[in-house]
């Protein structure tokens, strides 16, 4: 395949990181408010964890709905930009691709194995874009990626752990675990956040700079 072939193969990833950084933005400033509104909540009476009142004009279904929407976009966009740097790396190594440019997309929609599918895609699309894609991978060449893959993972369990601990609450103990375990996941959540918009900067201006002709070292 001749160089310029392959360059009109390329897909520009730069408009859809710059959505993705947005929409993930987004989401840290939701999961910081809906994690005030379930701390408040603690200082509350338990009996009264789901009365709006007492969060002034605040209509949590509302909160809940639209945060819930956001984290639906995000996850829509990140795909498309993910499944293009897919596209590109099969451009630059195909050959070092463990799973078809499909699994991009279809890798995250699959139960249990979206735990660790788009992980293993993520890091052959990182060899791939990198300066040198068929050498060993550095000490800590991954930790980016991993740190932000462990705690997404982290965050997915603690979420549906609290929904279902909140679902079955009944009693003021009850409730306060709940709680609790809400307000971690919105923590996890943040942390997966940042760590999500640093690997997308980081791995988009790889791609970039590659397709540019400057290649980055790592």
């Amino acid at each position: 395949m001749g160089v310029r072939s392959a360059m009109l193969m390329l897909r520009n990833p730069n408009g859809l990181s710059y959505a993705v950084i947005a929409l993930l933005a987004g989401n840290i400033a939701f999961d910081l408010l809906l994690g005030v509104i379930d701390g408040r909540s603690l200082s509350a009476d338990a009996m009264d964890f789901s009365d709006p009142a007492r969060f002034g004009q605040l209509d949590l279904n509302v909160a809940y709905s639209m945060a819930f929407t956001l984290y639906v976009a995000t996850g829509i966009v990140f795909i498309i930009w993910f499944h293009r740097l897919r596209m590109n790396a099969e451009v630059w190594a195909g050959d070092l691709q463990g799973r078809g440019k499909g699994w991009a997309i279809g890798g995250w929609f699959i139960p249990i194995g979206n735990l660790w599918i788009p992980r293993g895609i993520a890091a052959d699309i990182w060899r791939a874009s990198r300066r040198q894609p068929y050498a060993a991978d550095g000490a800590k060449e991954m930790v980016l990626l991993n740190s932000w893959w462990t705690c997404w993972v982290a965050a997915v369990v603690v979420d549906r752990i609290a929904a279902q601990l909140s679902k079955r609450a009944e009693t003021v103990e009850a409730y306060t675990t709940a709680t609790w375990w809400s307000l971690l996941g919105y923590g996890l959540d943040i942390v997966a956040a940042v760590l999500a918009i640093f690997f997308v900067r980081r791995l988009t201006a790889m791609q970039h700079l590659k397709a540019s002709g400057v290649i980055p070292a790592a």
